[in-house]
């Protein structure tokens, strides 16, 4: 029978050994730590908006760098250019709504929503319907069989037929014709070419003050009008801690903006966020704090696109949407 040796640990070999221990237990650390991440960088594409204010202030106020990750925030002028830069891999993740969510998924899971951007409250509306000054439009019941100047095939066309079904307008009674530039409505409503337009705040409050009138907005029915903030699954799947110091670092970011409207004032003029005119007696309304669009929301806005053609087939709320990251 052959002898059984136990090993000799030499001073030489233990030194060595003690070393890769500690730097194994290191590693494991920085898996867990968000501070890992100084070598990621999200790149996300955002429209001069008032959703991406709070991402502006974590930027600002260096709250992505106290996160421990790198975030470039790329200008984008369109939805369409947006959606181009996420398709194209250019950029990582953007503020949108789960309805072009949906339409990227429609085959295969490649965007998740991590958390709402902006959501209506009672107090605080995103998106009003208006009409022209020189209209005759004065109650929700004028609207009837009168064109709605909206944006085809997104979330304001959505909106406009929840908020007047919600007023007992029947589908036949809901009148849009497609504008999708909101410089264009807005052109159109001023002049009344358009006797009505569905617009965002803050260019309804701009709206106002040239002459429009507010007819209804989503403060009466808030369940329906909010953005999310979106990452492509690949970039989450790889970058997980990234995406959890990000969403820690917008918590933050929106905890200062609730806390103190009025301190950002400069910050909504440097990125075109406001119109000049407004600057000065437009009030920031309170961000949403952490949370995602439930599933009777995903539901509701699926029933509408298969109503109106848009998507012929049901796309998973579960792989679409995702509070795991949330702080």
């Amino acid at each position: 029978m052959k002898p059984h040796y136990q090993p000799t640990y030499t001073k030489g070999y233990l030194i060595p050994l003690m070393i890769l221990i500690v730097l194994s237990f290191t590693l494991s650390a920085c898996a867990e730590n968000p501070s890992s991440n100084q070598n990621v960088t999200l790149r996300v594409a955002v429209l001069p908006v008032l959703d991406a204010l709070p991402m502006f202030v974590a930027q600002q106020e260096g709250l992505f760098d106290a996160k421990g990750v790198a975030v470039e925030l790329i200008p984008v002028a369109a939805a369409p250019e947006r959606d181009q830069l996420i398709a194209s891999g250019q950029a990582d993740g953007m503020i949108n709504e789960i309805l072009s969510t949906a339409f990227s998924n429609r085959e295969q899971t490649q965007l998740q929503v991590v958390r709402y951007a902006r959501a209506a409250t009672p107090d605080a509306a995103l998106f009003s319907i208006l009409a022209a000054g020189s209209s005759d439009i004065q109650s929700v019941e004028d609207l009837r069989d009168i064109e709605i100047g909206v944006s085809e095939g997104t979330i304001i066309d959505y909106l406009t037929d929840r908020l007047l079904q919600a007023e007992e307008f029947s589908n036949e009674a809901i009148q849009t014709v497609a504008v999708p530039k909101i410089s264009d409505r807005m052109s159109l409503l001023g002049t009344g070419e358009l006797k009505a337009a569905m617009l965002p705040e803050p260019l309804t409050s701009l709206a106002i003050q040239q002459g429009a009138r507010l007819i209804i907005d989503d403060t009466l029915h808030p369940e329906y009008s909010f953005s999310t903030i979106t990452f492509r699954k690949a970039v989450i799947d790889e970058q997980p801690q990234a995406i959890r110091a990000f969403l820690a670092a917008i918590e933050e970011a929106t905890d200062l903006i609730n806390k103190n409207p009025t301190a950002y004032n400069l910050l909504l003029s440097e990125q075109n966020i406001v119109p000049p005119p407004l600057l000065e007696s437009f009030i920031v309304p309170k961000f949403v704090t952490a949370g995602v669009p439930s599933e009777e929301q995903w539901n509701d806005m699926l029933a509408w696109a298969k109503e109106n053609d848009l998507l012929s087939q049901d796309v998973s709320y579960s792989a679409s949407v995702t509070a795991e990251f949330l702080p």
